[in-house]
Parts: structure tokens; C-alpha cells; sequence
């Protein structure tokens, strides 16, 4: 009884320092065709086995005819089937991914143009690109431009396509990485009890270059700069991430929650970013967790970079583990290096 009382009070004064009425009103997710970790094993010659036990996956999705806009199109759908909402409801869609269809136009405007029926309605459209941080920023930016005047429900959708920027002689990020969608529908509620309390992201420039796709920007252009597979696809210096994550993380937790009414430990949910089975396990052994406090699905869907932490969040939903009322924590790393946090009232 202590300990709920307890709880109680640091939410109350929470609530009136930080709280902000944005409710998830619903979301849905799209995955491709499935693809175990045998199939990608006897492909590239590796030992059976051998990606459940480095990379932490042992099935993952991979596109075959999808392209960004059509995944998430099909998310979005997906997250208006279980709301009492329409897409003449929408003031503002934002694509929160890494991946893209095309360089122009912008990734939610090709979303949107996917969508039935999308062409009908004007809405907004933005991207925001914080990398595996996307979606992040994204609820933080909607979170701020909620007001219930003009912006009363915005969308926020996460697709990504990691598996066509695989290099095949990397043993590690071919078995790493999936594809998948994801959506979220928020609207600005003070009736409701879901709340918005915080989000904060820091940036650790020592680990710019160590996640990479060095290739098709203007720095290496494509028409100065032939294709090989080192140039065009993701890259990353495993080794040097993990020192940064166990340097960084919990100083960054620690500097998250030193404001606030409640601690890590008292949160009900934690969604940390699918990067890899050792960051995984580096924020695991960093609190005394309670058992399932810290969710997970790395094994079943792999990084799905921008759509992990939505996707995740999704299915904690979707099953049962994150209930109406519930305190979430989403945190991760993203490629810059930066580790971004958010806290909610689901």
C-alpha cells in the first residue's frame, strides 16, 4: 500500500510539471514475407544456428514486391481500422523513417499518395529522420504541435526497408536487420488520462561514422562514384558502438529522469530500440529490472531500424503487456551516434 501511494504522488507531480494531453488513439503495422534465419544461414554459407547466437534473430521480414510508401500506407489502413477515425480527420501525416522510396518528393507525401482514397484529402506532410531515433522525434515534435486547435490528430508512421542495403559478404548485418511498417494515431485529449511527459535526445559526435551507408549522397555522388557493395551499403563498427552505449546510456538515463517525480525503475514498460542482442542486453544489466519490465522482440522481427521502437510499442500493445494507464519508456541509439529518449502515459 506504501508503495502505491508512493507512486501515486510522484505521478500527481508529474502531471502538473511536465504533462501534456496526447493520447494514442490506435495503431497498426504491416510486415512483409517472413524469413527465418536458417534460410539466410544456408544462403550465405554460415553455420546453422549462428544468428540466434550473435545477432539475437531468429526470424526477421524481408520485402519482396513492397516498397516504403506501399508498407506504410498499408500501416497506416491498419491503425484507422481499429480507431472510429477517418482520413478527413488528419491534420498532418510525418514519416518517421531512415529508408525512402525516392530522394524527392518526401517519403510522407508518397505514403499519403498510397493511402485509398488519400488523394482526396490535403493534409500536411513532413519527415523527420533521426535515424533508429525517428519515431522518437516524431512523437516529440506531434506531442508539441498538439494543441486541439490546429493540430488535432497527426499520424506518425515508420517504414523501413534495411535488407536492400545489406552487404552479403557481412555476416553480421545480413542476419541482423528486417523490414517492416508501423503507425501510430495521436490526438491532442484533455478528456483522457494518456499523457505525453518528456522527451530529451543527445548527440556523441566520436561516433558519427560508426553506423554508415557511405554511398548516393552528395559526398560520394552515384554518377562520380561506381556501385560496389562496400560503398552502397550499411556499415558499422560494432565495437566502438558498444564502448559509446556503455559509456553514454545510463549517464543519459540517469540525466532523462533527473528532473522528474518518477525513476526508470518506476516506470511499468520500457521499449528500448532492437539494435542488436548485446545493446540489448547493455540496458538489461544496467537496472534491476523486473521481470518483462524491459519488452522485447528482437528475436522474431530483428532491427528494423525507425520502425523498431513503434513496432515493439505496437505489439506490447497488441498483446496484452501495455495496458490503458500504463507508464513507457522508449529509448534507444541511433547512427551519429545519438541516444534519444521519450516518456508516456499510454
Amino acid at each position: 500500500m506504501i508503495e502505491i501511494i508512493f507512486k501515486a504522488t510522484n505521478l500527481e507531480e508529474l502531471e502538473m510539471k511536465t504533462a501534456k494531453p496526447i493520447k494514442i488513439i490506435a495503431s497498426g503495422k504491416y510486415l512483409p514475407k517472413i524469413v527465418y534465419s536458417s534460410q539466410i544461414e544456408d544462403l550465405h554459407n554460415l553455420e546453422r544456428g549462428w544468428s540466434a547466437k550473435n545477432s539475437g534473430v531468429e526470424s526477421r521480414h524481408h520485402v519482396t514486391f513492397e516498397c516504403n510508401g506501399y508498407m506504410g500506407a498499408r500501416a497506416v489502413e491498419n491503425a484507422f481500422e481499429k480507431s472510429n477515425l477517418q482520413l478527413k480527420d488528419v491534420d498532418l501525416l510525418i514519416s518517421a523513417s531512415a529508408t525512402f522510396d525516392y530522394p524527392l518528393p518526401n517519403q510522407a507525401s508518397v505514403i499519403k499518395s498510397e493511402l485509398v482514397n488519400g488523394n482526396e484529402f490535403d493534409f500536411g506532410t513532413i519527415d523527420i529522420d533521426a535515424s533508429c531515433l525517428s519515431f522518437v522525434s516524431a512523437f516529440e515534435v506531434a506531442s508539441a504541435l498538439l494543441d486541439g486547435k490546429q493540430y488535432k490528430t497527426i499520424v506518425i508512421v515508420s517504414s523501413e526497408i534495411s535488407s536492400k542495403g545489406l552487404n552479403p559478404a557481412n555476416k553480421e548485418t545480413i542476419t541482423l536487420f528486417g523490414d517492416g511498417a508501423v503507425a501510430f494515431i495521436l490526438q491532442y485529449d484533455e478528456s483522457a488520462d494518456a499523457r505525453f511527459y518528456k522527451a530529451m535526445q543527445k548527440n556523441y559526435t566520436e561516433g558519427i561514422f560508426d553506423s554508415l551507408v557511405k554511398g548516393g549522397g552528395n559526398k560520394y555522388y552515384f554518377k562520380d562514384n561506381p556501385y560496389t557493395a562496400d560503398l552502397y551499403s550499411f556499415t558499422m563498427n560494432g565495437k566502438n558502438l558498444m564502448r559509446l552505449a556503455l559509456q553514454k546510456l545510463a549517464p543519459f538515463i540517469d540525466a532523462f529522469f533527473e528532473d522528474l517525480a518518477i525513476k526508470i525503475l518506476d516506470v511499468d514498460s520500457v521499449i528500448p530500440h532492437q539494435a542488436s542482442l548485446k545493446a540489448v542486453l547493455i540496458l538489461e544489466k544496467t537496472y534491476n529490472f523486473k521481470p518483462n519490465q524491459v519488452k522485447g522482440n528482437l528475436k522474431t522481427h530483428g532491427n528494423c531500424i525507425a520502425s523498431s521502437i513503434p513496432m515493439l510499442l505496437h505489439d506490447s500493445i497488441e498483446n496484452g503487456e501495455i495496458k490503458r494507464g500504463d507508464i513507457c519508456f522508449l529509448v534507444g541509439t541511433a547512427a551519429g551516434f545519438s541516444i534519444g529518449g521519450a516518456l508516456i502515459r499510454y
